[in-house]
Formats: structure tokens, sequence, C-alpha cells
């Protein structure tokens, strides 16, 4: 059996001692490590056929499953107090806090180094971008990546605004915040208010227009991008011809990321007549992100 088609699984204990499950691809003593940040619901095992194939003996690719992974789920907490050694919480797409993704990025990365890796490249698909965004723009852990990858990424608030009437965003708005002000930040929407499963927090973490989440401001112009203005490393952004989650023409999408970005050398390319997830399009995304780390 060839190197790059062997898998196994792995466990990472993050800096703040959350649990999650991987999978490894590649050698397991890698000069080169590529972490892939799923986006909403996603798990570790989805679109593997994007990066796999990079996969060597000098090169490892690691999928796993983030703290947003699935709708509803529970995430382990090592904790020493238990009886058990660790505590169960909330997590999913529906419970997670955004702005907990560096501690997931940061755990699978010290996997990878632990394992050899001296080069450790970010590849996040849909909103997995914005949460290596965000964890670009944290401190100095622009030092510790080689480059980074932006596959899909858009913004949630713009499609939620234009495929949502203005009224029923403006209440669901409203309730999540009293939600919040009552110091009920994981207490779940009713479906009558928001047709998705999301606790407060989360809804106004991903549906409003100054939240952490809502990097890639295209639908406002009068926000500046100030985290993406503050990313300087290497940049990779693939958006998709014909995303079904876009909210305009992608070619205006590509153009606010060219105005927008301080990357060392950016490269903004569009993969025409591909869907969000690149179905049918993965042998391009591949080469793009082989092409990007030489």
């Amino acid at each position: 059996m060839l190197q790059e088609q062997l898998c196994r699984p792995v466990q990472i204990i993050t800096p703040r001692r959350y649990v999650l499950d991987g999978l490894w691809f590649g050698g397991q003593r890698p000069k080169i490590g590529i972490v892939f940040v799923h986006g909403l619901t996603g798990t570790a095992f989805g679109l593997h056929k994007l990066l796999t194939p990079l996969a060597t003996k000098n090169i490892a690719v690691l999928y796993f499953s983030n703290r947003g992974h699935d709708k509803v789920t529970g995430i382990k907490k090592i904790d020493k107090k238990s009886k058990k050694g660790y505590r169960w919480e909330l997590a999913g797409e529906a419970h997670e806090r955004f702005t907990d993704c560096p501690d997931d990025l940061q755990g699978a990365m010290d996997l990878l180094r632990k394992s050899g890796a001296k080069k450790i490249y970010l590849v996040g698909h849909s909103t997995g971008s914005q949460k290596v965004a965000y964890y670009l723009a944290q401190g100095d852990n622009q030092k510790r990546i080689a480059g980074a990858a932006l596959l899909s990424p858009l913004s949630d608030y713009a499609d939620a605004k234009k495929f949502t009437p203005p009224a029923k965003l403006a209440k669901a708005e409203r309730f999540a915040k009293k939600l919040v002000a009552q110091k009920k930040p994981h207490e779940l929407l009713p479906l009558t208010i928001w047709p998705d499963l999301l606790d407060a927090q989360r809804f106004l973490s991903l549906y409003t227009p100054n939240s952490e989440e809502e990097i890639f401001s295209y639908a406002q112009p009068e926000k500046p991008p100030r985290m993406m203005r503050k990313i300087k490393i290497p940049l990779l952004v693939v958006l998709a011809g014909k995303d079904e989650f876009r909210d305009r023409d992608i070619k205006e999408i590509a153009d606010w990321f060219e105005s927008n970005l301080a990357s060392e050398s950016p490269s903004i390319i569009t993969v025409q007549n591909a869907s969000h997830g690149f179905k049918k399009k993965e042998n391009i995304i591949t080469d793009l992100v082989r092409d990007f780390m030489r």
C-alpha cells in the first residue's frame, strides 16, 4: 500500500485540555503538516478528496472534528477534579463559541509538531475559513504558520441577509439578544423564531453584522476588515464560481478579497462552475494547494 493511502485515527488534546478526534493521512514523522479545518456541521470524515492526495511519507494531512462538528454534540474536557477525570460540555454547530476556535487549531498543530513537522499549513473550508483567519489574527500566531488557504470563504451574515426577510432576521436577533441578557446564551432559539437549531450566542455570532465571526465583510462596505488586514503570511483564497451560498456575483467577492488582503503574496482564484464543496473539482483544489505550498 502506498504511503499516501495510509490513514490512522488520532486524538488531539488542546491547550485548554479539550479532547478532539482526527484522522491522520501520510507519514508518522513528516516534515510538513497540513491541518484541514471543516465548516458548519462538518467532521473529520468529510472532503478528504481535497487534500489527502497530498499525503506522502514527508507530508501529513490532518483532518479533525473541531468543537463545531455536527449539529449538536458533546466534547470531553480533561478535568482531574472529576471522578472520571473528565467532564462533558455542549458543542456542535448549535452551541460552539466561535472565539474558542484558536484552541482547537492550536491543538491540531501541536500534534503535528510533536511528530516532527517543521512547516505547518492551515486550510479552512467554508466557516472553517473564518476560523483560520481568526486564529491568524490573534497575537503572534502567524509566526508558527508557513501559509494558509481559505476555500469557499463566504459571509454567513451576508447569506442570511440576502435570503431571509428583514423582519424575520431582526426578530430573531432581538430574541437572541434577550436570551443573552438573561444569561441564557446557550438556550436554543425556538424553531418558530429561527428555522435552524442554534443557541442564542451562536445565532448572534453567525448572523449579526458586528460579531467576531463576520470577518469577510463584503456585504458591509463601511466595515473595515481588520482581521484580514492583520494577516501577513502567504495566503491562498479559492472561490467557487457557482457557490450556492453566495449573495452576489462571485467576481464581486473576489474583488473584495483583492482589495482587502495584506498578505505578503496573496493568490485569489475562482474555480469556474464549482459548487461550495468543490464536488467533482477536488483535483483542482489539490493542485492549487500543492502549487501554493511550493
